[in-house]
C-alpha cells in the first residue's frame, strides 16, 4: 500500500502501532475520525503521514506550544514543510508563515484552538484548500471531560465554515461519555472510532500517602534509595514547585522547577535542559509534560494528589514510553484536597454574578460586541468561565457569537508610507491612502481604529483586515493588534430569572462534577482491590484480572487517605469572628466572604485590592465547605 511505503521512506518505520494503521486509512479515505490512545503511542503519525499525501493543507490545532515547536524540528528534520503560529514568534517569523500559506508551500500548520476564530487568521485562510483538520486535546470538547475549553465548541463551525475535507479527534484521555460527545460534534462513525486502551503493564503503580509535614523527607529518601533516570515530581502549585526543587538541590540532586508562571523562554531552557538528561529531575505543576516526547522517563511522583484521574492517567503516562519499567508513585494526602477543592469552588460565580451577566447581555443592541476582560470585572466571574458561560448562552439560542475582532490596530512603517502607496494603483491604491489617512500617527507606530474607519469609508471591515494582512506579508508594515473584542448577536430577548436560573443550575452541576471527579481520586487510593483496574474501569475498560503490577497488587494492602474533614478549631473560629467584626470586603453574600477567607481571588477582590488585607487567606487551610456551612 502507498501509505506504508511513506511510513518507511519518509519516517523511516517499518510497521505501525496499534491503531495507527487503521486511522490512517480512514483519515486517506477522506472520513473523520477519533483516536483515543495512551500518552506517548504514537498519536501524532496519525495525522503526520496523512499530511505529506493529501493535496491539501493539514491544520493541526493543538493548546500546547511545547508539542508544536518539538513536532514540527522533527518534521522539518524529514523535509516536510511545515510552520506553526503562535505567541512565541515575533512579528517577522509570523509573516512568513503567512506568505508560505498564501504561496501553498506549508503541508502542515499548527495552531492554538483560539486563532481558528480570530478574524485575520481565518481571513488568511478561508481561502486555502484544507485537507484535513487534527484536534489534539479533543477531550476539551465535551462538558463531562476534566479539562473542558469552550473555544473548542466553535471547531466544528469552523472546520465547516472552512469546507475542510475531513477532521481528526485526538485524545489520550476520554471516558465513555466524553468520546460520546467527541463522535456526535464531528459525525464520526463506528468504524473511524479506534480506542486501543490505557493498560501500561511496564509502569508500576504506588500510593503512599504522606503528612505534609513528612512529604518532603520522605520524597527524597525514595529518590536517594531507587535508581537514577529522568524523573518528574508533580505539585499543585507554582511556590511548591519552586520550594521542592531547592530542597532537592540542597539534598545534592541535579532538579530544577518549572510552571506556568515563569517566562516562555526560561521555560524552554528547562525543557531542553530536561530532554537531554539522564537524571534530571523537574518539579513541575500540570504545566509541564504536555507535549514533551522523552521516552526514557523512570519516575513520576505526585507530591500533591492528581486533581483527576485524567490528569494522573495522563501524568503518569510521559513515564517508560520506551517499554522499560517505571515507576509511578502518589505521597499526596488528604490534606491537599484543600487546594484542589478551592480551586473549584473559586472558578462557580454566585448567582448575584450570573444574574448581572445575563441581564447585561439582554439588554443589548440586536447586534453589539463585548470585552470579555472588562465583562468580567463588571460581573466578579473569571475570564474562562465567563467564556463558558457565554458559551451556554449560544448553546441555548440566547445569542450567536460572530467574529471576533480587536478594535485598533497599531502598525509601524517598514517602508516609507509615500513608497508603500505608490506601490498600489488604481482603486486598491486610492482606498489604502484613505484607511491610512484614518490613522493616528506618532512618532514610531501609528493607531488605527477600525470601527471608526469602517464607519468613516463605509466599507466592509473585512477589507481593511485583508490590506493590513497584506501589507504584512509583503514587508511594508509590522502589525500588532489590541482591544479584543468578541461579536455577538442577540437572537432571544428571554426572561432574566428563568435564564439566570438555568445558567446556576448549569455552574452547580459543573462543580458537583470536578467535584466528584476529584473525589474519584480519593475512591482510588482506598479500594481495597486492584489500583490498575480501579482506573481503566473508569475511562470504560475491563481487566479481567489483577494487574499484578500496583502497590495493592504486591502488598495486598491500601494506606487509607485520612484528614479529608474536618471541622474548625477555636482559633480558626476566632478569625472568622474577627472578620465578621471588621467586614474588610463588605456585607457580601456567604460564598463571596468563604472566598476572601480560602485566600481565593476573584476579579473583583484582585480590583479593589482586597487581597492586599490582613485577613485575605487567613482560613486558607479550612476546607472551603465548612467556612460555607458556617457562614450560612
Amino acid at each position: 500500500m502507498e501509505y506504508k511505503e511513506t511510513l518507511k521512506d519518509v519516517f523511516g518505520f517499518d510497521s505501525f502501532r496499534g491503531g495507527q494503521e487503521k486511522i490512517i486509512s480512514q483519515v486517506l479515505l477522506g472520513q473523520s475520525a477519533l483516536a483515543v490512545f495512551p500518552t506517548g503511542s504514537g498519536k501524532s503519525l496519525c495525522y503526520q503521514l496523512p499530511a505529506v499525501m493529501l493535496p491539501g493543507l493539514t491544520i493541526v490545532i493543538s493548546p500546547l506550544i511545547a508539542l508544536m515547536k518539538d513536532q514540527v524540528d522533527f518534521l522539518l528534520s524529514r523535509s516536510i514543510k511545515v510552520a506553526r503560529l503562535d505567541s512565541s514568534l515575533n512579528a517577522e517569523e509570523t509573516r512568513d508563515v503567512f506568505n508560505e500559506i498564501r504561496a501553498g508551500m506549508l503541508k502542515l500548520l499548527y495552531v492554538a484552538p483560539e486563532r481558528i476564530s480570530n478574524e485575520r487568521f481565518f481571513a488568511a485562510i478561508e481561502n486555502v484548500d484544507i485537507s484535513l483538520m487534527v484536534i489534539d486535546e479533543a477531550h476539551c470538547i465535551s462538558e463531562w471531560g476534566h479539562n473542558f475549553r469552550p473555544e473548542y465548541l466553535k471547531l466544528s463551525i469552523a472546520a465547516k465554515k472552512l469546507s475542510v475535507g475531513s477532521v481528526l479527534a485526538l485524545t489520550a484521555t476520554a471516558t465513555p461519555s466524553v468520546v460520546k460527545d467527541i463522535r456526535r460534534e464531528f459525525s464520526i462513525a463506528d468504524e473511524s472510532y479506534v480506542n486501543t486502551g490505557f493498560h501500561r503493564p511496564n509502569l508500576f503503580l504506588a500510593f503512599s500517602p504522606t503528612p505534609a509535614r513528612e512529604r518532603m523527607g520522605v520524597l527524597i529518601k525514595k529518590l536517594s534509595s531507587s535508581p537514577a533516570g529522568p524523573t518528574i515530581v508533580y505539585v499543585t502549585l507554582q511556590k511548591e514547585a519552586e520550594d521542592v526543587a531547592e530542597r532537592l538541590v540542597e539534598s545534592g540532586f541535579e532538579a530544577k522547577a518549572y510552571h506556568a508562571g515563569m517566562k516562555s523562554d526560561v521555560r524552554s531552557v528547562i525543557q531542553d535542559w530536561f530532554m537531554e538528561s539522564n537524571d534530571g529531575i523537574v518539579v513541575a505543576t500540570i504545566a509541564f509534560g504536555m507535549g514533551i516526547d522523552k521516552s526514557n522517563i523512570r519516575r513520576v511522583y505526585h507530591y500533591n494528589l492528581p486533581k483527576t484521574l485524567e490528569n494522573y492517567s495522563q501524568e503518569i503516562g510521559r513515564a517508560g514510553r520506551d517499554g522499560q519499567p517505571s515507576h509511578c508513585e502518589i505521597l499526596g494526602s488528604g490534606e491537599d484536597l484543600i487546594v484542589l477543592e478551592n480551586f473549584i469552588y473559586g472558578d462557580t460565580p454566585t448567582g448575584e454574578s450570573i444574574r448581572a451577566l445575563v441581564a447585561f447581555i439582554l439588554s443589548q443592541e440586536e447586534e453589539f460586541d463585548v470585552s470579555t476582560y472588562h465583562l468580567s470585572q463588571q460581573t466578579d466571574i473569571r475570564p474562562l468561565v465567563l467564556s463558558t458561560l457565554l458559551t451556554y448562552l449560544e448553546l441555548e439560542g440566547v445569542i450567536k457569537f460572530t467574529s471576533p475582532f480587536y478594535s485598533e490596530y497599531k502598525f509601524k512603517y517598514l517602508e516609507s508610507k509615500r513608497s508603500i502607496l505608490d506601490s498600489i494603483s488604481g482603486e486598491p491604491g486610492e482606498f489604502l491612502r484613505n484607511v491610512l489617512a484614518q490613522a493616528s500617527d506618532k512618532k514610531t507606530w501609528s493607531y488605527l481604529k477600525i470601527d471608526s474607519a469602517v464607519e468613516a469609508l463605509r466599507c466592509d471591515r473585512n477589507r481593511i483586515v485583508k490590506a493590513f494582512n497584506y501589507l504584512e506579508e509583503k514587508g511594508q508594515l509590522e502589525v500588532t493588534v489590541t482591544g479584543l473584542r468578541q461579536g455577538m448577536r442577540l437572537l432571544n430577548r428571554t426572561n432574566v430569572d428563568e435564564l439566570t436560573e438555568r445558567l446556576v443550575e448549569k455552574v452547580a452541576r459543573n462543580e458537583k462534577g470536578n467535584m466528584e471527579r476529584t473525589r474519584q481520586v480519593v475512591e482510588m487510593m482506598n479500594v481495597e482491590s486492584c489500583k490498575t483496574q480501579y482506573v481503566l474501569r473508569y475511562f470504560g475498560e475491563e481487566l479481567d484480572e489483577p494487574c499484578g503490577h500496583c502497590s495493592f497488587c504486591s502488598t495486598n494492602q491500601t494506606i487509607p487517605l485520612e484528614g479529608i474533614e474536618r471541622e474548625m478549631t477555636d482559633e480558626e473560629r476566632v478569625k472568622m469572628d474577627t472578620f465578621l467584626d471588621e467586614r474588610p470586603i463588605g456585607f457580601k453574600s456567604a460564598r463571596e466572604n468563604a472566598r476572601f477567607l480560602c485566600g481565593i481571588v476573584s476579579p473583583s477582590l484582585t480590583r479593589s485590592k482586597a487581597t492586599k488585607d490582613k485577613l485575605f487567606g487567613t482560613l486558607a487551610k479550612v476546607p472551603f465547605n465548612t467556612i460555607l456551612q458556617s457562614l450560612e
